[in-house]
């Protein structure tokens, strides 16, 4: 593909232009499309608005199973038979005493995780309160997921200073129902709705790999675009056992750092994140998420672990990143060399043994 074709992928963007679906078919499908000219037009785009900068999110999964969905890709669904541990909602010191590590971590925004349905009313004023205080003792952002909401909820939290509110599109319209049945995806349209409407800021993304086609991650894509949300997690579904999905197709690393370089070009004020299942399908490639991509997650997902928090960091850092943070802390965010560990007779001279 000639160097031109690379430069108006980038131009377009920052532009602020639509590139066509069939573009978008060719970045993700066309072997003529070469990978790492692709990253460093993605990348001239992140480093229009984000520098070299990098943002650390860490979840706190705040209440685990039990969940009366049927979301096929959720190990915490009611329908998934994978051997999880499930508890109600975490004390408030618990979450409060997370909220700090996760703020002497490093960590730009701190994102509370509940499952179920959606809160009651009660769990609302709750975690208002439980908002307030995380924001009252340290300079972190604050995420909340707890599913559906309307929009005297989303004021609620709105007031109590929540900056942001997760709810995931995952996937297209058309593509809903393969993956859940419980609720709809007009159902998610109207919590991002509710948010936007009392000036909430949304955080809306994507699982790949659910058996979707090309076109479904397009149109999510356009659609987070059309609603100007904030973050748009880019998750890479991970397959555990005990899941209602099965025969999923296998991602490939170039195949995900083409999705992140789509949505970056899509999105191109947007917080993307190189989120779930990054460390599993990228692979050796991992490092190469932050040229499309300006933040991640640290200390694994919500079911799932993920690399340790000091090799991320090095990562982040070997590659001429700055970790960004709300606080005076980034001296503190120091990596640890490995020691150089010298090789065993029995590693040098592996024939000994047999030959003697």
């Amino acid at each position: 593909m000639k160097s031109t074709f690379y430069h108006k992928l980038t131009a377009t963007s920052l532009d602020g232009e639509l590139l066509s679906d069939a573009c978008c078919e060719k970045i993700l499908s066309d072997s003529e499309v070469e990978l790492l000219p692709l990253l460093d037009a993605a990348y001239q785009v992140r480093k229009t608005y984000f520098q070299n900068r990098v943002q650390l999110h860490i979840l706190n999964n705040a209440q685990n199973g039990s969940c009366p969905e049927d979301c096929h890709y959720c190990v915490q669904a009611k329908t998934a038979t994978t051997d999880i541990d499930t508890y109600s909602l975490k004390p408030e010191y618990e979450i409060l005493a997370e909220a700090e590590r996760a703020y002497q971590s490093g960590a730009y925004r701190y994102c509370i995780v509940m499952s179920g349905r959606g809160p009651s009313p009660k769990r609302v004023a709750q975690l208002a309160r439980l908002i307030q205080e995380v924001k009252a003792q340290y300079p972190i952002e604050v995420c909340l997921s707890v599913g559906l909401i309307d929009e005297p909820a989303a004021h609620i939290l709105k007031e109590a200073g929540l900056d942001r509110l997760n709810h995931n599109l995952n996937t297209s319209e058309s593509h809903y129902p393969k993956i859940c049945s419980t609720h709809t995806y007009g159902d998610r349209m109207a919590t991002l709705h509710a948010a936007q409407s009392v000036g909430l800021a949304c955080c809306s993304g994507v699982i790949v790999g659910m058996g979707e086609e090309n076109s479904d991650l397009i149109r999510v894509a356009k659609e987070l675009r059309r609603l100007e949300v904030a973050s748009i997690p880019v998750n890479f579904f991970l397959p555990i056992d005990g899941t209602q999905l099965k025969n999923t197709p296998s991602l490939t690393p170039d195949y995900c750092l083409r999705v992140l370089c789509l949505y970056r070009f899509l999105n191109p004020r947007a917080e993307v994140r190189v989120a779930a299942g990054r460390e599993h399908h990228l692979r050796g490639m991992e490092v190469m998420s932050l040229y499309p991509a300006n933040s991640m997650f640290l200390e694994g997902y919500l079911n799932a672990t993920g690399k340790e928090a000091s090799r991320t960091l090095q990562m982040v850092q070997d590659a001429g990143f700055i970790v960004e943070t709300n606080g005076e802390i980034s001296a503190q965010l120091q990596t640890e060399q490995g020691n150089v560990l010298l090789k065993e007779l029995e590693v040098l001279r592996p024939r000994m043994e047999c030959n003697s």
